[in-house]
């Protein structure tokens, strides 16, 4: 990293289909964040469009819209990079992407598309094939959205392509569970073992249709500590300044003792074929 870099990762509710209103409560709490300093400020999964994989084929935009463009705008207005969750419409499908649309200042908006969807969403949503790596502000970071989390792979390849920060946008409901110790579970190994930064953020309240979501944030370091866990009971921003030194440290070519090691560094990928050769076995 250049530079330190402070992020911020929202709850906040989000209602299917009525996109003017999710926008304008994006663009409020992107006003607040700029109050706090923040320079990434991570949302919720479809936060823009809403999430129901039942009403995904109704509803949703594309890169190019009119919503899009105005995001763009509130990213250009502020000087923060916005990561903004949205049901992205495909022109040959009925299927769209969930996708996290990327804007920066004076950049072009980027996408990352959900590469792992949940066996709840495959008969309604078209996964994404790839892994894209970001930067701005001085970082370089990558976002994968809710159940990419339970495949580690996917922050081993974010790490070894040189990402420094993770975003895990989710919109986990309420039956799910407190997402904040279910996190607890898997996102600190997802961090520790790839030596990486992780800020998760979680939609909250009502869809509008039949889902309540239970809210949730926090920020992991690269050695799997927890940086703030977010009490928040109402919609809102946690914000955590991340150290540059810190992680270059880690990071460094020489390495003087456990504390610091950057373990993908010592790892032994000749070894690794029967990782996608093998299939999970059942009796």
């Amino acid at each position: 990293m250049e530079k330190d870099c402070r992020i911020g990762l929202v709850q906040m509710e989000s209602r299917v289909g009525d996109t003017e209103y999710n926008f304008k409560n994006i663009a409020s709490l992107a006003m607040l964040a700029k109050k706090q300093d923040i320079s990434i400020l991570c949302f919720p999964e479809c936060v823009l469009d809403g999430y129901s994989p039942q009403d995904a084929a109704e509803i949703g935009n594309t890169i190019d819209s009119l919503w899009i463009n105005r995001l763009k705008e509130c990213s250009e207005d502020l000087g923060m990079t916005l990561l903004v969750g949205m049901v992205e419409k495909r022109p040959d499908s009925n299927k769209p992407f969930i996708s996290q649309v990327i804007l920066s200042p004076s950049e072009d908006p980027k996408v990352y598309r959900k590469v792992h969807l949940g066996r709840s969403e495959l008969d309604y949503f078209t996964p994404g094939d790839s892994f894209p790596v970001f930067s701005a502000h001085g970082a370089t970071f990558a976002v994968g959205i809710c159940w990419d989390w339970h495949f580690p792979e996917t922050a081993a390849i974010y790490s070894l392509k040189g990402a420094e920060i993770l975003f895990a946008p989710h919109a986990s409901p309420m039956v799910a569970g407190d997402r904040k110790q279910i996190w607890l579970r898997y996102l600190g190994a997802r961090a520790y073992d790839n030596s990486v930064y992780l800020g998760a953020c979680n939609l909250m309240g009502s869809n509008g249709r039949s889902k309540e979501f239970s809210g949730g944030a926090l920020v992991i370091g690269p050695k799997g500590d927890l940086f703030d866990q977010s009490q928040m009971s109402k919609e809102g921003i946690l914000a955590a300044t991340l150290s540059a030194d810190r992680i270059n440290h880690i990071r460094r070519p020489e390495r003087s003792s456990m504390r610091d090691s950057f373990f993908l560094a010592d790892r032994r990928k000749e070894l690794y074929h029967e990782l996608i050769e093998l299939d999970v076995m059942t009796k």
